[in-house]
């Protein structure tokens, strides 16, 4: 099977290169991940799972044990990014007769839809820009298999 690959490319990466001579060059894939930082990280994939799972439960102990996460770390995680973001994602109430719960302020909902949106939009880029600078690679790497 013949392989093309530019000079430059085999100047640049001549470990692939020669990977790909030797004929043992596994299948690649690329991880993308999405953080918002302020003067320290506050927003991750953490966070919004967790708030997703609210938005859902309508509970943070119900979100936080559905990640098998203890209920206090959840608010901790939550009180840590809200004190980074200077706003509430979080609106509680305290259990009693009627029962308590949990639902994301307007500020809350705004950043969870804002950072889905960004990360499938990244993610969605990251997918053309890794067929198309790897696609040497990535085809041999089917053809391999």
């Amino acid at each position: 099977m013949f392989i093309w690959y530019s000079d430059a490319f085999a100047s640049r990466y001549p470990d692939m290169v020669r990977a790909l001579k030797a004929n043992r060059l596994k299948e690649l894939r690329y991880n993308l991940s999405c953080r918002l930082f302020t003067d320290a990280k506050c927003y991750g994939p953490g966070v919004a799972q967790l708030l997703h799972r609210v938005e859902r439960l309508h509970s943070l102990r119900a979100a936080a044990a559905e990640m098998e996460m203890a209920y206090s770390k959840a608010w901790t995680i939550i009180r840590n990014s809200e004190n980074a973001l200077g706003f509430k994602l979080l609106d509680s109430t305290t259990g009693g007769k009627h029962g308590g719960g949990a639902v994301l302020t307007a500020d809350g909902s705004a950043l969870l839809q804002a950072y889905d949106a960004f990360c499938q939009e990244l993610h969605d880029y990251g997918d053309r820009l890794f067929a198309e600078k790897f696609k040497v690679i990535a085809d041999r790497a089917k053809a391999q298999s």
